[in-house]
């Protein structure tokens, strides 16, 4: 399968007298597979803890477990590479997708069910903004898809949905997550769901 380009990251800084500083160039320190689906690479380039979010020059908050959703009050950055949805995938995908999302810190995200359109089914807690970097992405939503090329821009509002990769060809995304809450009337409404 086609390997997509490393992602370098430059995070600034100031210096102890207020002048901006380069404090860190390269690749992203973390990088990982979700053994459920191969193929599949979450690369975290960034995350705060609050809004409004501190500036200062603290730890890279990447390091440690992967994470999907931001904190509470919070934000995420991250790429992910999706490889081309396979048949076995298809097919036998939905029983490993309780392992992927527990990879990922969040086994409750998976609302897959045997009517489900696609293995990926999930819903987030949180406002995504997902933009196609290369490739071609199809989103899957419980009434609806929408196939995104490059520049692309889905503003996920946690809604049960999916992405499906039926292009033959790895895709990468960017996706920046805003920790949220459901409106009350529609959390009343997904009760049983």
């Amino acid at each position: 399968m086609t390997q997509l380009p490393a992602i370098t990251r430059v995070v600034t800084g100031h210096s102890p007298d207020g002048r901006a500083i380069l404090s860190q160039v390269g690749p992203l320190p973390t990088v990982v597979e979700l053994a459920a689906i191969p193929g599949t690479f979450f690369h975290e380039v960034w995350s705060t803890g609050s809004t409004p979010a501190v500036l200062d020059n603290g730890a890279d908050p990447t390091l440690g477990p992967l994470t999907l959703l931001p904190p509470p009050g919070g934000t995420r950055m991250r790429f992910v590479d999706i490889p081309p949805d396979t048949e076995e995938f298809l097919e036998k995908g939905a029983g490993r997708m309780s392992a992927a999302f527990e990879q990922i810190g969040d086994e409750t995200a998976s609302t897959v069910r045997k009517d489900s359109p696609h293995p990926l089914m999930h819903r987030t807690k949180s406002l995504d903004y997902g933009i196609v970097i290369t490739g071609e992405m199809t989103l899957v939503v419980d009434d609806g898809e929408m196939v995104l090329k490059p520049g692309s821009v889905v503003i996920q509002r946690g809604t049960n949905h999916a992405w499906a990769n039926r292009s033959g060809k790895p895709c990468r995304m960017l996706f920046i997550l805003v920790s949220g809450v459901l409106d009350p009337a529609i959390a009343e409404s997904l009760n049983g769901r």
